[in-house]
């Protein structure tokens, strides 16, 4: 490999790792945003969801910009979006604005990096197959980009960690903003090593698709907005049925488009290539397990047994941390072996893992008893991610890389936003039914509800307020229940949760 071409890997490499870090950094810090902003289960999710949804969104978009345009300048503009959405992160409003104004502004921040992080992930990796000319290159700078993901998955709750405890202006529950601000810096300097890279394009017979693109994101915008919110309005709510319905009038329909564009979004021919459309289902399946599993760990350390950053991170560094520390092995597999053991045999590891940790209850208040399950489920990750990247690649001919990275790109990151979604929706939902059934059923924990939902009458006026505060976080779903410590529903619904995350 050329100087020049290591030099492109080096860059697209960070950059990969960096969007991973503003990607993952919101999962260890969910105990601090319950805390600081009193949210309800729904907008907790939405925190996560709302940097995903975008990814998921524009990475077929951006693909196309940078065969077009040249991979190079997106990967410095797409540096500066995540910076700027970072920027607005860390701008969000104190205790004195609101819960809904805070989240609210916390989401658009979210939403902008994650529109710089879709931009991010696919014109990483077609700059890593257009400036490798070998079987050997390739794989190597393919082992290099999935490390880098990965390494950035697991430096990310550590640097959340650290950063967390220190106090932002004194307030200790406001500490979750140094972590963007790390972020913020890291993305300055993703752009600043983006100016050392390799330029590439290939804009034959390639041009933005706005019929394609609209379809598209309708179709994924309401799929994803419909289960998320499924969880907390019901699955009969007027909103969520109409997402559902949407989501299945315009998803053929984007089908439909894309027969008839002169230059589609994805190539759809790709998929009558058996070893492509394979990968595309598995890529789009074990991620969205891959990250079920971080996200159900996430809301088990740090929303239900309240560990702190810096203790909720150990998971995560075996989760993701097997993908740095086996990349020899990763890359001599998918040089010298077919793909299709990588992934079946990391599949298969990641699925024992998360059978094991469904057996270990969170009573026990302990970290320990899901670190011996994680360890394979990291293991599996690591050959799994290699492998998925090795054959999107490796399957289509040269000029349609870019094309190529963007799918896969996209139904990893679908796969990554759907996992969250899914988990949430059948744990909070699940949890909720544990507790309205358990209240049913006990008219001593009903009756002791109602008294403490009539306190905040009975105190003065300056402290009726938090008291009211408290009320409503308890009504606001399980985890809000469970955050409360003086409340009736504080034991309900912590074994709520566990055995609810648990089937999750």
């Amino acid at each position: 490999m050329s100087l020049s071409s290591r030099g492109t890997v080096c860059a697209t490499a960070f950059a990969a790792c960096v969007a991973k870090i503003a990607l993952a950094i919101p999962a260890v810090l969910n105990g601090l945003f319950q805390r600081d902003l009193a949210t309800t289960s729904a907008q907790l999710t939405w925190i996560s969801d709302a940097f995903l949804v975008p990814v998921a969104l524009f990475e077929l978009a951006s693909g196309v910009l940078g065969d077009l345009f040249g991979r190079k300048r997106l990967l410095i503009a797409g540096s500066l979006l995540l910076t700027l959405g970072e920027l607005v992160c860390v701008c969000t409003p104190g205790a004195s604005a609101g819960t809904d104004v805070r989240v609210a502004v916390l989401w658009t921040g979210q939403a902008i990096a994650g529109v710089g992080a879709a931009v991010l992930f696919p014109t990483s990796l077609a700059m890593v197959a257009a400036a490798t000319h070998s079987t050997r290159a390739r794989a190597h700078g393919i082992a290099v980009w999935s490390a880098a993901l990965a390494t950035g998955g697991f430096v990310s709750p550590l640097l959340g960690g650290l950063v967390a405890r220190f106090n932002w202006a004194g307030i200790p529950a406001t500490a979750w903003k140094w972590a963007f601000l790390a972020v913020v810096v890291l993305a300055l300097t993703c752009a600043a090593v983006a100016l050392t890279a390799q330029n590439s394009s290939a804009p034959a017979g390639r041009s933005l698709d706005w019929p394609g693109q609209i379809t598209l994101t309708i179709a994924l915008l309401a799929l994803l907005l419909a289960i998320i919110q499924g969880s907390t309005s019901g699955w009969r709510n007027s909103w969520v049925v109409t997402g559902f319905l949407v989501f299945a009038v315009f998803a053929p329909l984007f089908v439909l488009v894309e027969h008839r564009a002169p230059a589609p979004l994805p190539r759809l021919a790709l998929y009558r290539n058996r070893a492509f459309a394979v990968n595309a289902a598995v890529t789009l399946i074990g991620m969205f397990s891959f990250l079920g599993t971080v996200s159900a760990t996430s809301i088990r350390l740090s929303a239900i047994q309240k560990f702190s950053p810096l203790k909720t991170a150990v998971a995560f560094v075996l989760l993701l941390g097997f993908t740095l520390a086996l990349l020899p092995l990763t890359e001599r597999a998918i040089a010298h072996y077919q793909p299709k053991w990588a992934l079946g045999g990391g599949f298969l590891l990641m699925g024992a893992g998360d059978l094991w940790i469904s057996t270990q209850s969170a009573a026990s208040l302990s970290i320990w008893p899901i670190v011996a399950p994680l360890a394979p489920v990291g293991i599996g990750f690591a050959f799994a991610l290699s492998g998925v990247t090795a054959v999107a690649v490796n399957s289509v001919p040269g000029h349609l890389a870019g094309m190529a990275s963007g799918s896969t790109n996209q139904l990893r990151d679908f796969g990554f936003t759907l996992g969250p979604a899914v988990v949430s929706a059948i744990a909070l939902g699940g949890a909720a039914a544990q507790i309205q059934d358990r209240l049913a059923g006990d008219p001593t924990l009903r009756s002791a509800l109602d008294a403490f939902e009539r306190t905040p009458s009975q105190l003065p006026t300056g402290a009726r307020a938090t008291a009211e505060a408290a009320v409503r976080t308890v009504r606001s779903g399980p985890l809000g229940a469970n955050a409360i410590p003086a409340n009736p529903l504080k034991d309900v619904a912590f074994h709520a949760l566990d055995h609810a995350y648990s089937i999750a």
